[in-house]
């Protein structure tokens, strides 16, 4: 590593302290962690005139007095520093896990697979959700516009919603398909502001009955928009159905195996002049092993199934592959990393009620995943390859659209839009 690291100072995402993007050590004892929790209160109390002459009961006041500070404290500030107190290693259980769960998962993805798997997360309980993602409840990146300041959750979906939306270049005679559409938000965001006919597809019975009434509240009838409970292998219209096709961070769930066949799907519902917006995520290309053993936390206990987040270049490879053309790929790793720190702060603020209506594991459980993830996808292009900032994680953002000579290619060079070409006034929608 660089002798010059520098930290950020950016109030748009949780900057990363000096000490953590140093390397830690590289052995960690619990055993020595636990001899000073117990040794240092132990020759305190021997040692020191006033408490010397305590008993049993003074010398635990003072472990704990002592211990506290550092066994108990913010999880994200923990985690910062867990190079110096964590090792990262294959163990047993997760040489179980591999072989027993995750292989066949890879290999079979079936449609009963998914189903049991999309449903048994998202239909936990629309609260669950609701406490972390906030009222907006889109499980996906927002977008950071102005890096000056501190945008709020919902300023930074806003922003993600009409970026995308600008992509697409909606209009009113348009017809979308939002495949793996969520809560129903970019569904009726697209339906409300650009005035298009929208279908949503979800396999959560609890995110289609959520949607369906969030579109009723935003006063767009149902010949408008409409969110279907199915699997995207059974979407019923036919052959260039959608002049506009959207999924995002859907992909991951469709497995390794199935990647293609899903694209083609894609690419035979699309119209040939169509446009269609990828945004899936993954891991870096060159990998290092801290990132599989947080790539197996994730399958196991947060996305199983989402065995698909590869690296950008393979995804290029991907959609190429399928017919598709690469007009636009935005890399929003560190725009990720802001939204799930606003995430983690919404959790945090809600541990009671999460506690009370699910139990302190879960809240344990996601309470880690946000941690981690703020960190992982957080990227830092001035420090050296090894550590990265952590960028073990990214987002890619892909605008595609039918590789054919017949492509009016011209016409669409007025919504060839990236980050810089949104301007904070086209993020002044009502979402509801």
């Amino acid at each position: 590593m660089s002798s010059s690291v520098q930290v950020t100072n950016s109030p748009a995402i949780k900057n990363a302290p000096l000490e953590g993007l140093a390397e830690g050590n590289g052995y960690f004892s619990n055993r020595v962690l636990l001899a000073l929790i117990l040794g240092v209160p132990y020759f305190l109390k021997k040692w020191t005139p006033i408490v010397r002459y305590g008993g049993f009961k003074t010398y635990w006041f003072i472990v704990i007095l002592l211990a506290l500070p550092i066994t108990i404290g913010d999880v994200l500030d923990i985690m910062e520093m867990r190079h110096d107190w964590a090792s990262f290693q294959f163990t047993p259980e997760l040489f179980k896990y591999v072989f027993t769960r995750l292989i066949p998962d890879v290999i079979f993805h079936t449609q009963s697979q998914d189903e049991t798997q999309v449903r048994d997360h998202y239909d936990r309980g629309d609260d669950f959700y609701g406490w972390f993602l906030g009222p907006r409840m889109v499980y996906t990146s927002g977008v950071i516009l102005d890096p000056t300041r501190k945008e709020t959750l919902e300023e930074l979906q806003d922003n993600k919603l009409a970026l995308v939306c600008n992509k697409l270049d909606l209009k009113p005679e348009d017809r979308l398909l939002d495949i793996g559409c969520g809560w129903g938000t970019l569904v009726t965001f697209a339906a409300k502001n650009f005035g298009c006919d929208v279908t949503g597809v979800t396999l959560s019975k609890h995110q289609t009955a959520f949607g369906t009434e969030r579109i009723k509240n935003n006063g767009v009838s149902h010949d408008k928009a409409r969110i279907l409970c199915c699997d995207y292998r059974d979407i019923p219209d036919g052959p260039g159905q959608f002049t506009k096709i959207v999924a995002l961070e859907m992909a991951e769930h469709v497995g390794i195996r199935r990647y293609g066949t899903f694209l083609k799907q894609v690419y035979d519902l699309l119209d040939d002049q169509g446009t269609f917006v990828l945004q899936v995520a993954g891991i870096r290309q060159d990998w290092q092993f801290e990132d599989l053993i947080w790539g197996l936390f994730m399958n196991k206990y947060i996305f199983p199934g989402a065995d698909a987040s590869c690296s950008l270049a393979w995804v290029v490879n991907q959609v190429e592959k399928a017919g598709f053309e690469v007009k636009n790929i935005d890399v929003l790793g560190v725009h990720y990393s802001a939204t799930i720190y606003r995430w983690y702060q919404n959790w945090v603020s809600n541990k009671d009620k999460v506690i009370d209506a699910y139990g302190e594991r879960w809240y344990r459980i996601w309470v880690f995943f946000l941690a981690y993830s703020t960190i992982i996808s957080r990227r830092k292009t001035d420090l050296s390859y090894y550590y990265f900032s952590q960028g073990s994680f990214s987002l890619f953002q892909l605008t595609l659209r039918k590789n054919l000579n017949a492509v009016h290619r011209i016409e669409g060079i007025p919504s060839h839009t990236s980050l810089y070409g949104m301007r904070k006034t086209d993020c002044l929608y009502k979402t509801g």
